[in-house]
């Protein structure tokens, strides 16, 4: 009986501990080498990379303003190098990556919830891209604005490490941000969150995304703050459009069914005892 008690869990596509323990294992070890193979990729673009990133320094030597790029030891240079290539390597393997964890935990979604996953990931990846090009736009005016700081006699060194970071984080700052909305509808999607309340959120919503764009940028660079909050505050809205029209179809269709089984009418059963007298 213990048997055929097995078999027949393993039938209805349920695993056991060890057996998850597993296929956590298969999906590391490709998701792994889905990123050691787009180190070739990221090895061969790093040098063009670096450049566009190390663009706004060279702008200001252009200026007239003693500017560059400063490594601390022999090995920075490789350092760097191999940091921008894993970079890289990381958003090229993203789709693998990615499917790798929404396959893991797929089975145990309902056919709703897999769908709702798939129509988040295949927006929140060029909405990430889109954010990660846009903290790029807004990064030499960063520059110069921190420039601006130092007297036009003194030399503005940067470390290339300490800089590469201030990039990169700048980047996957901003390309989160605008991921957020569609987050949002995701949790309107799986009945978390009702349109209404995040529309009216409003304002809440737009004083922590200014207040995001802030840290992300210095607190001197309003320009490039707003020019941060403003697409996100447009996606807020727009997923806030989104959810209210999903909450209504959901609504009708709930009354709908509601009105096949004459259950919008429960208590009512004196109404017609009262008009036959």
């Amino acid at each position: 009986m213990a048997t055929k008690a097995r078999k027949k869990r393993g039938s209805e596509g349920r695993m056991s501990l060890g057996e998850h323990l597993v296929e956590l294992r298969r999906r590391l070890f490709i998701s792994a080498g889905a990123i050691v193979a787009g180190l070739v990729g990221g090895w061969i673009l790093s040098d063009w990379v670096w450049a566009m990133l190390r663009r706004p320094v060279e702008d200001l030597g252009a200026l007239g303003r003693e500017a560059a790029i400063t490594y601390a030891d022999v090995t920075s240079g490789f350092d760097t190098k191999v940091q921008i290539s894993l970079f890289i390597a990381v958003l090229i393997a993203s789709p693998i990556w990615l499917y790798q964890i929404w396959a893991f935990v797929a089975p145990g979604l309902t056919r709703r919830e897999k769908l709702y996953g798939v129509a988040f990931l295949g927006a929140a990846v060029p909405l990430f891209l889109g954010g990660a090009f846009a903290g790029w736009s807004v990064l030499p005016n960063i520059v110069r604005l921190l420039a601006s700081f130092q007297p036009d006699q003194d030399a503005f060194f940067l470390n290339a490490r300490t800089y590469l970071d201030f990039s990169i984080k700048l980047l996957l700052a901003v390309g989160i941000g605008f991921v957020m909305p569609v987050f949002l509808v995701l949790l309107n999607f799986l009945g978390v969150v009702r349109g209404a309340s995040i529309l009216k959120s409003w304002r809440m919503a737009i004083l922590i995304i200014i207040l995001f764009a802030g840290i992300a940028t210095p607190a001197a660079d309003l320009m490039s703050m707003f020019l941060l909050a403003i697409p996100i505050v447009v996606l807020y809205f727009m997923a806030a459009g989104i959810a209210i029209l999903h909450d209504r179809r959901v609504d009708k269709r709930r009354a709908e069914e509601l009105a096949e089984y004459d259950l919008e009418n429960s208590g009512g059963s004196e109404t017609p005892s009262e008009e036959t007298a």
